[in-house]
């Protein structure tokens, strides 16, 4: 069982694919898969994308730098939206950002993490890195490094990573365990080279697993083999 552990999950975690906006059916199930990790006493962290408000690509004739901004305005949407889920259940929670702070948005501080994991607090991080030009992936290595997580988590659609689209490709098939040098050198989409350069470089296991299957969270926080690790 690991102690500490970040999550990273999509924007589309909180709408359905391909869908915009919110789903009280996918924000709850989110709540629902980490209460039993939150029970066993590990301590969350959460990293959101913004794919349910919007996608970079949708502002193509906007610059980068300011579509980014955007992007990361909206990972805190989604991080309030989250926020007031947790707590409806009576989980407590607080969001820490880099960048911004609302009256439920505090500023990221390493003591400030540290005192929300011993209050029992599940932490979202949120408004990326800070920084435009970052995806909310290298976001989710920054933090898992910064919490001193056992492991990052990254939640997608499919049981692990593969050799390509396997919903393109028959002839894909999946790889239990890599190497970040594997997975860089075959150029694997899924999690930018910044991303698995910073977990190659602090030694943080990634696990990829499907985040839509019941209770595959709480196995890979057991240290089940489910999905796909990638490790030095």
């Amino acid at each position: 069982m690991y102690g500490k552990v970040l999550l990273k999950i999509s924007g589309e975690a909180l709408s359905g694919e391909g869908n915009k906006g919110f789903s009280v059916e996918k924000a709850n199930y989110l709540v629902d898969e980490t209460i039993p990790i939150i029970e066993k006493g590990v301590s969350l962290g959460i990293v959101v994308g913004a794919g349910n408000i919007f996608r970079g690509k949708e502002l193509e004739n906007m610059s980068a730098r300011n579509a980014d901004q955007i992007g990361m305005l909206g990972t805190l949407m989604n991080s309030i939206y989250i926020k007031d889920t947790f707590e409806s259940k009576g989980i407590k929670c607080r969001i820490l950002s880099p960048s911004i702070e609302l009256q439920t948005v505090e500023k990221l501080k390493y003591d400030q993490i540290e005192k929300s994991f011993e209050e029992n607090s599940v932490v979202i991080f949120g408004g990326g890195t800070g920084n435009p030009f970052f995806t909310t992936d290298t976001a989710a290595a920054l933090r898992a490094v910064e919490m001193n997580a056992d492991i990052l988590i990254k939640a997608t659609k499919v049981d692990g990573i593969y050799s390509s689209d396997p919903n393109k490709f028959d002839n894909a098939y999946k790889y239990d365990k890599l190497t970040f040098e594997e997975a860089i050198k075959y150029n694997l989409k899924v999690m930018d080279i910044e991303a698995f350069s910073i977990c190659r470089r602090f030694s943080m296991c990634i696990k990829v697993i499907d985040y839509f299957k019941h209770d595959n969270l709480l196995k890979a926080v057991k240290g089940e083999n489910i999905g796909t690790t990638v490790r030095v």
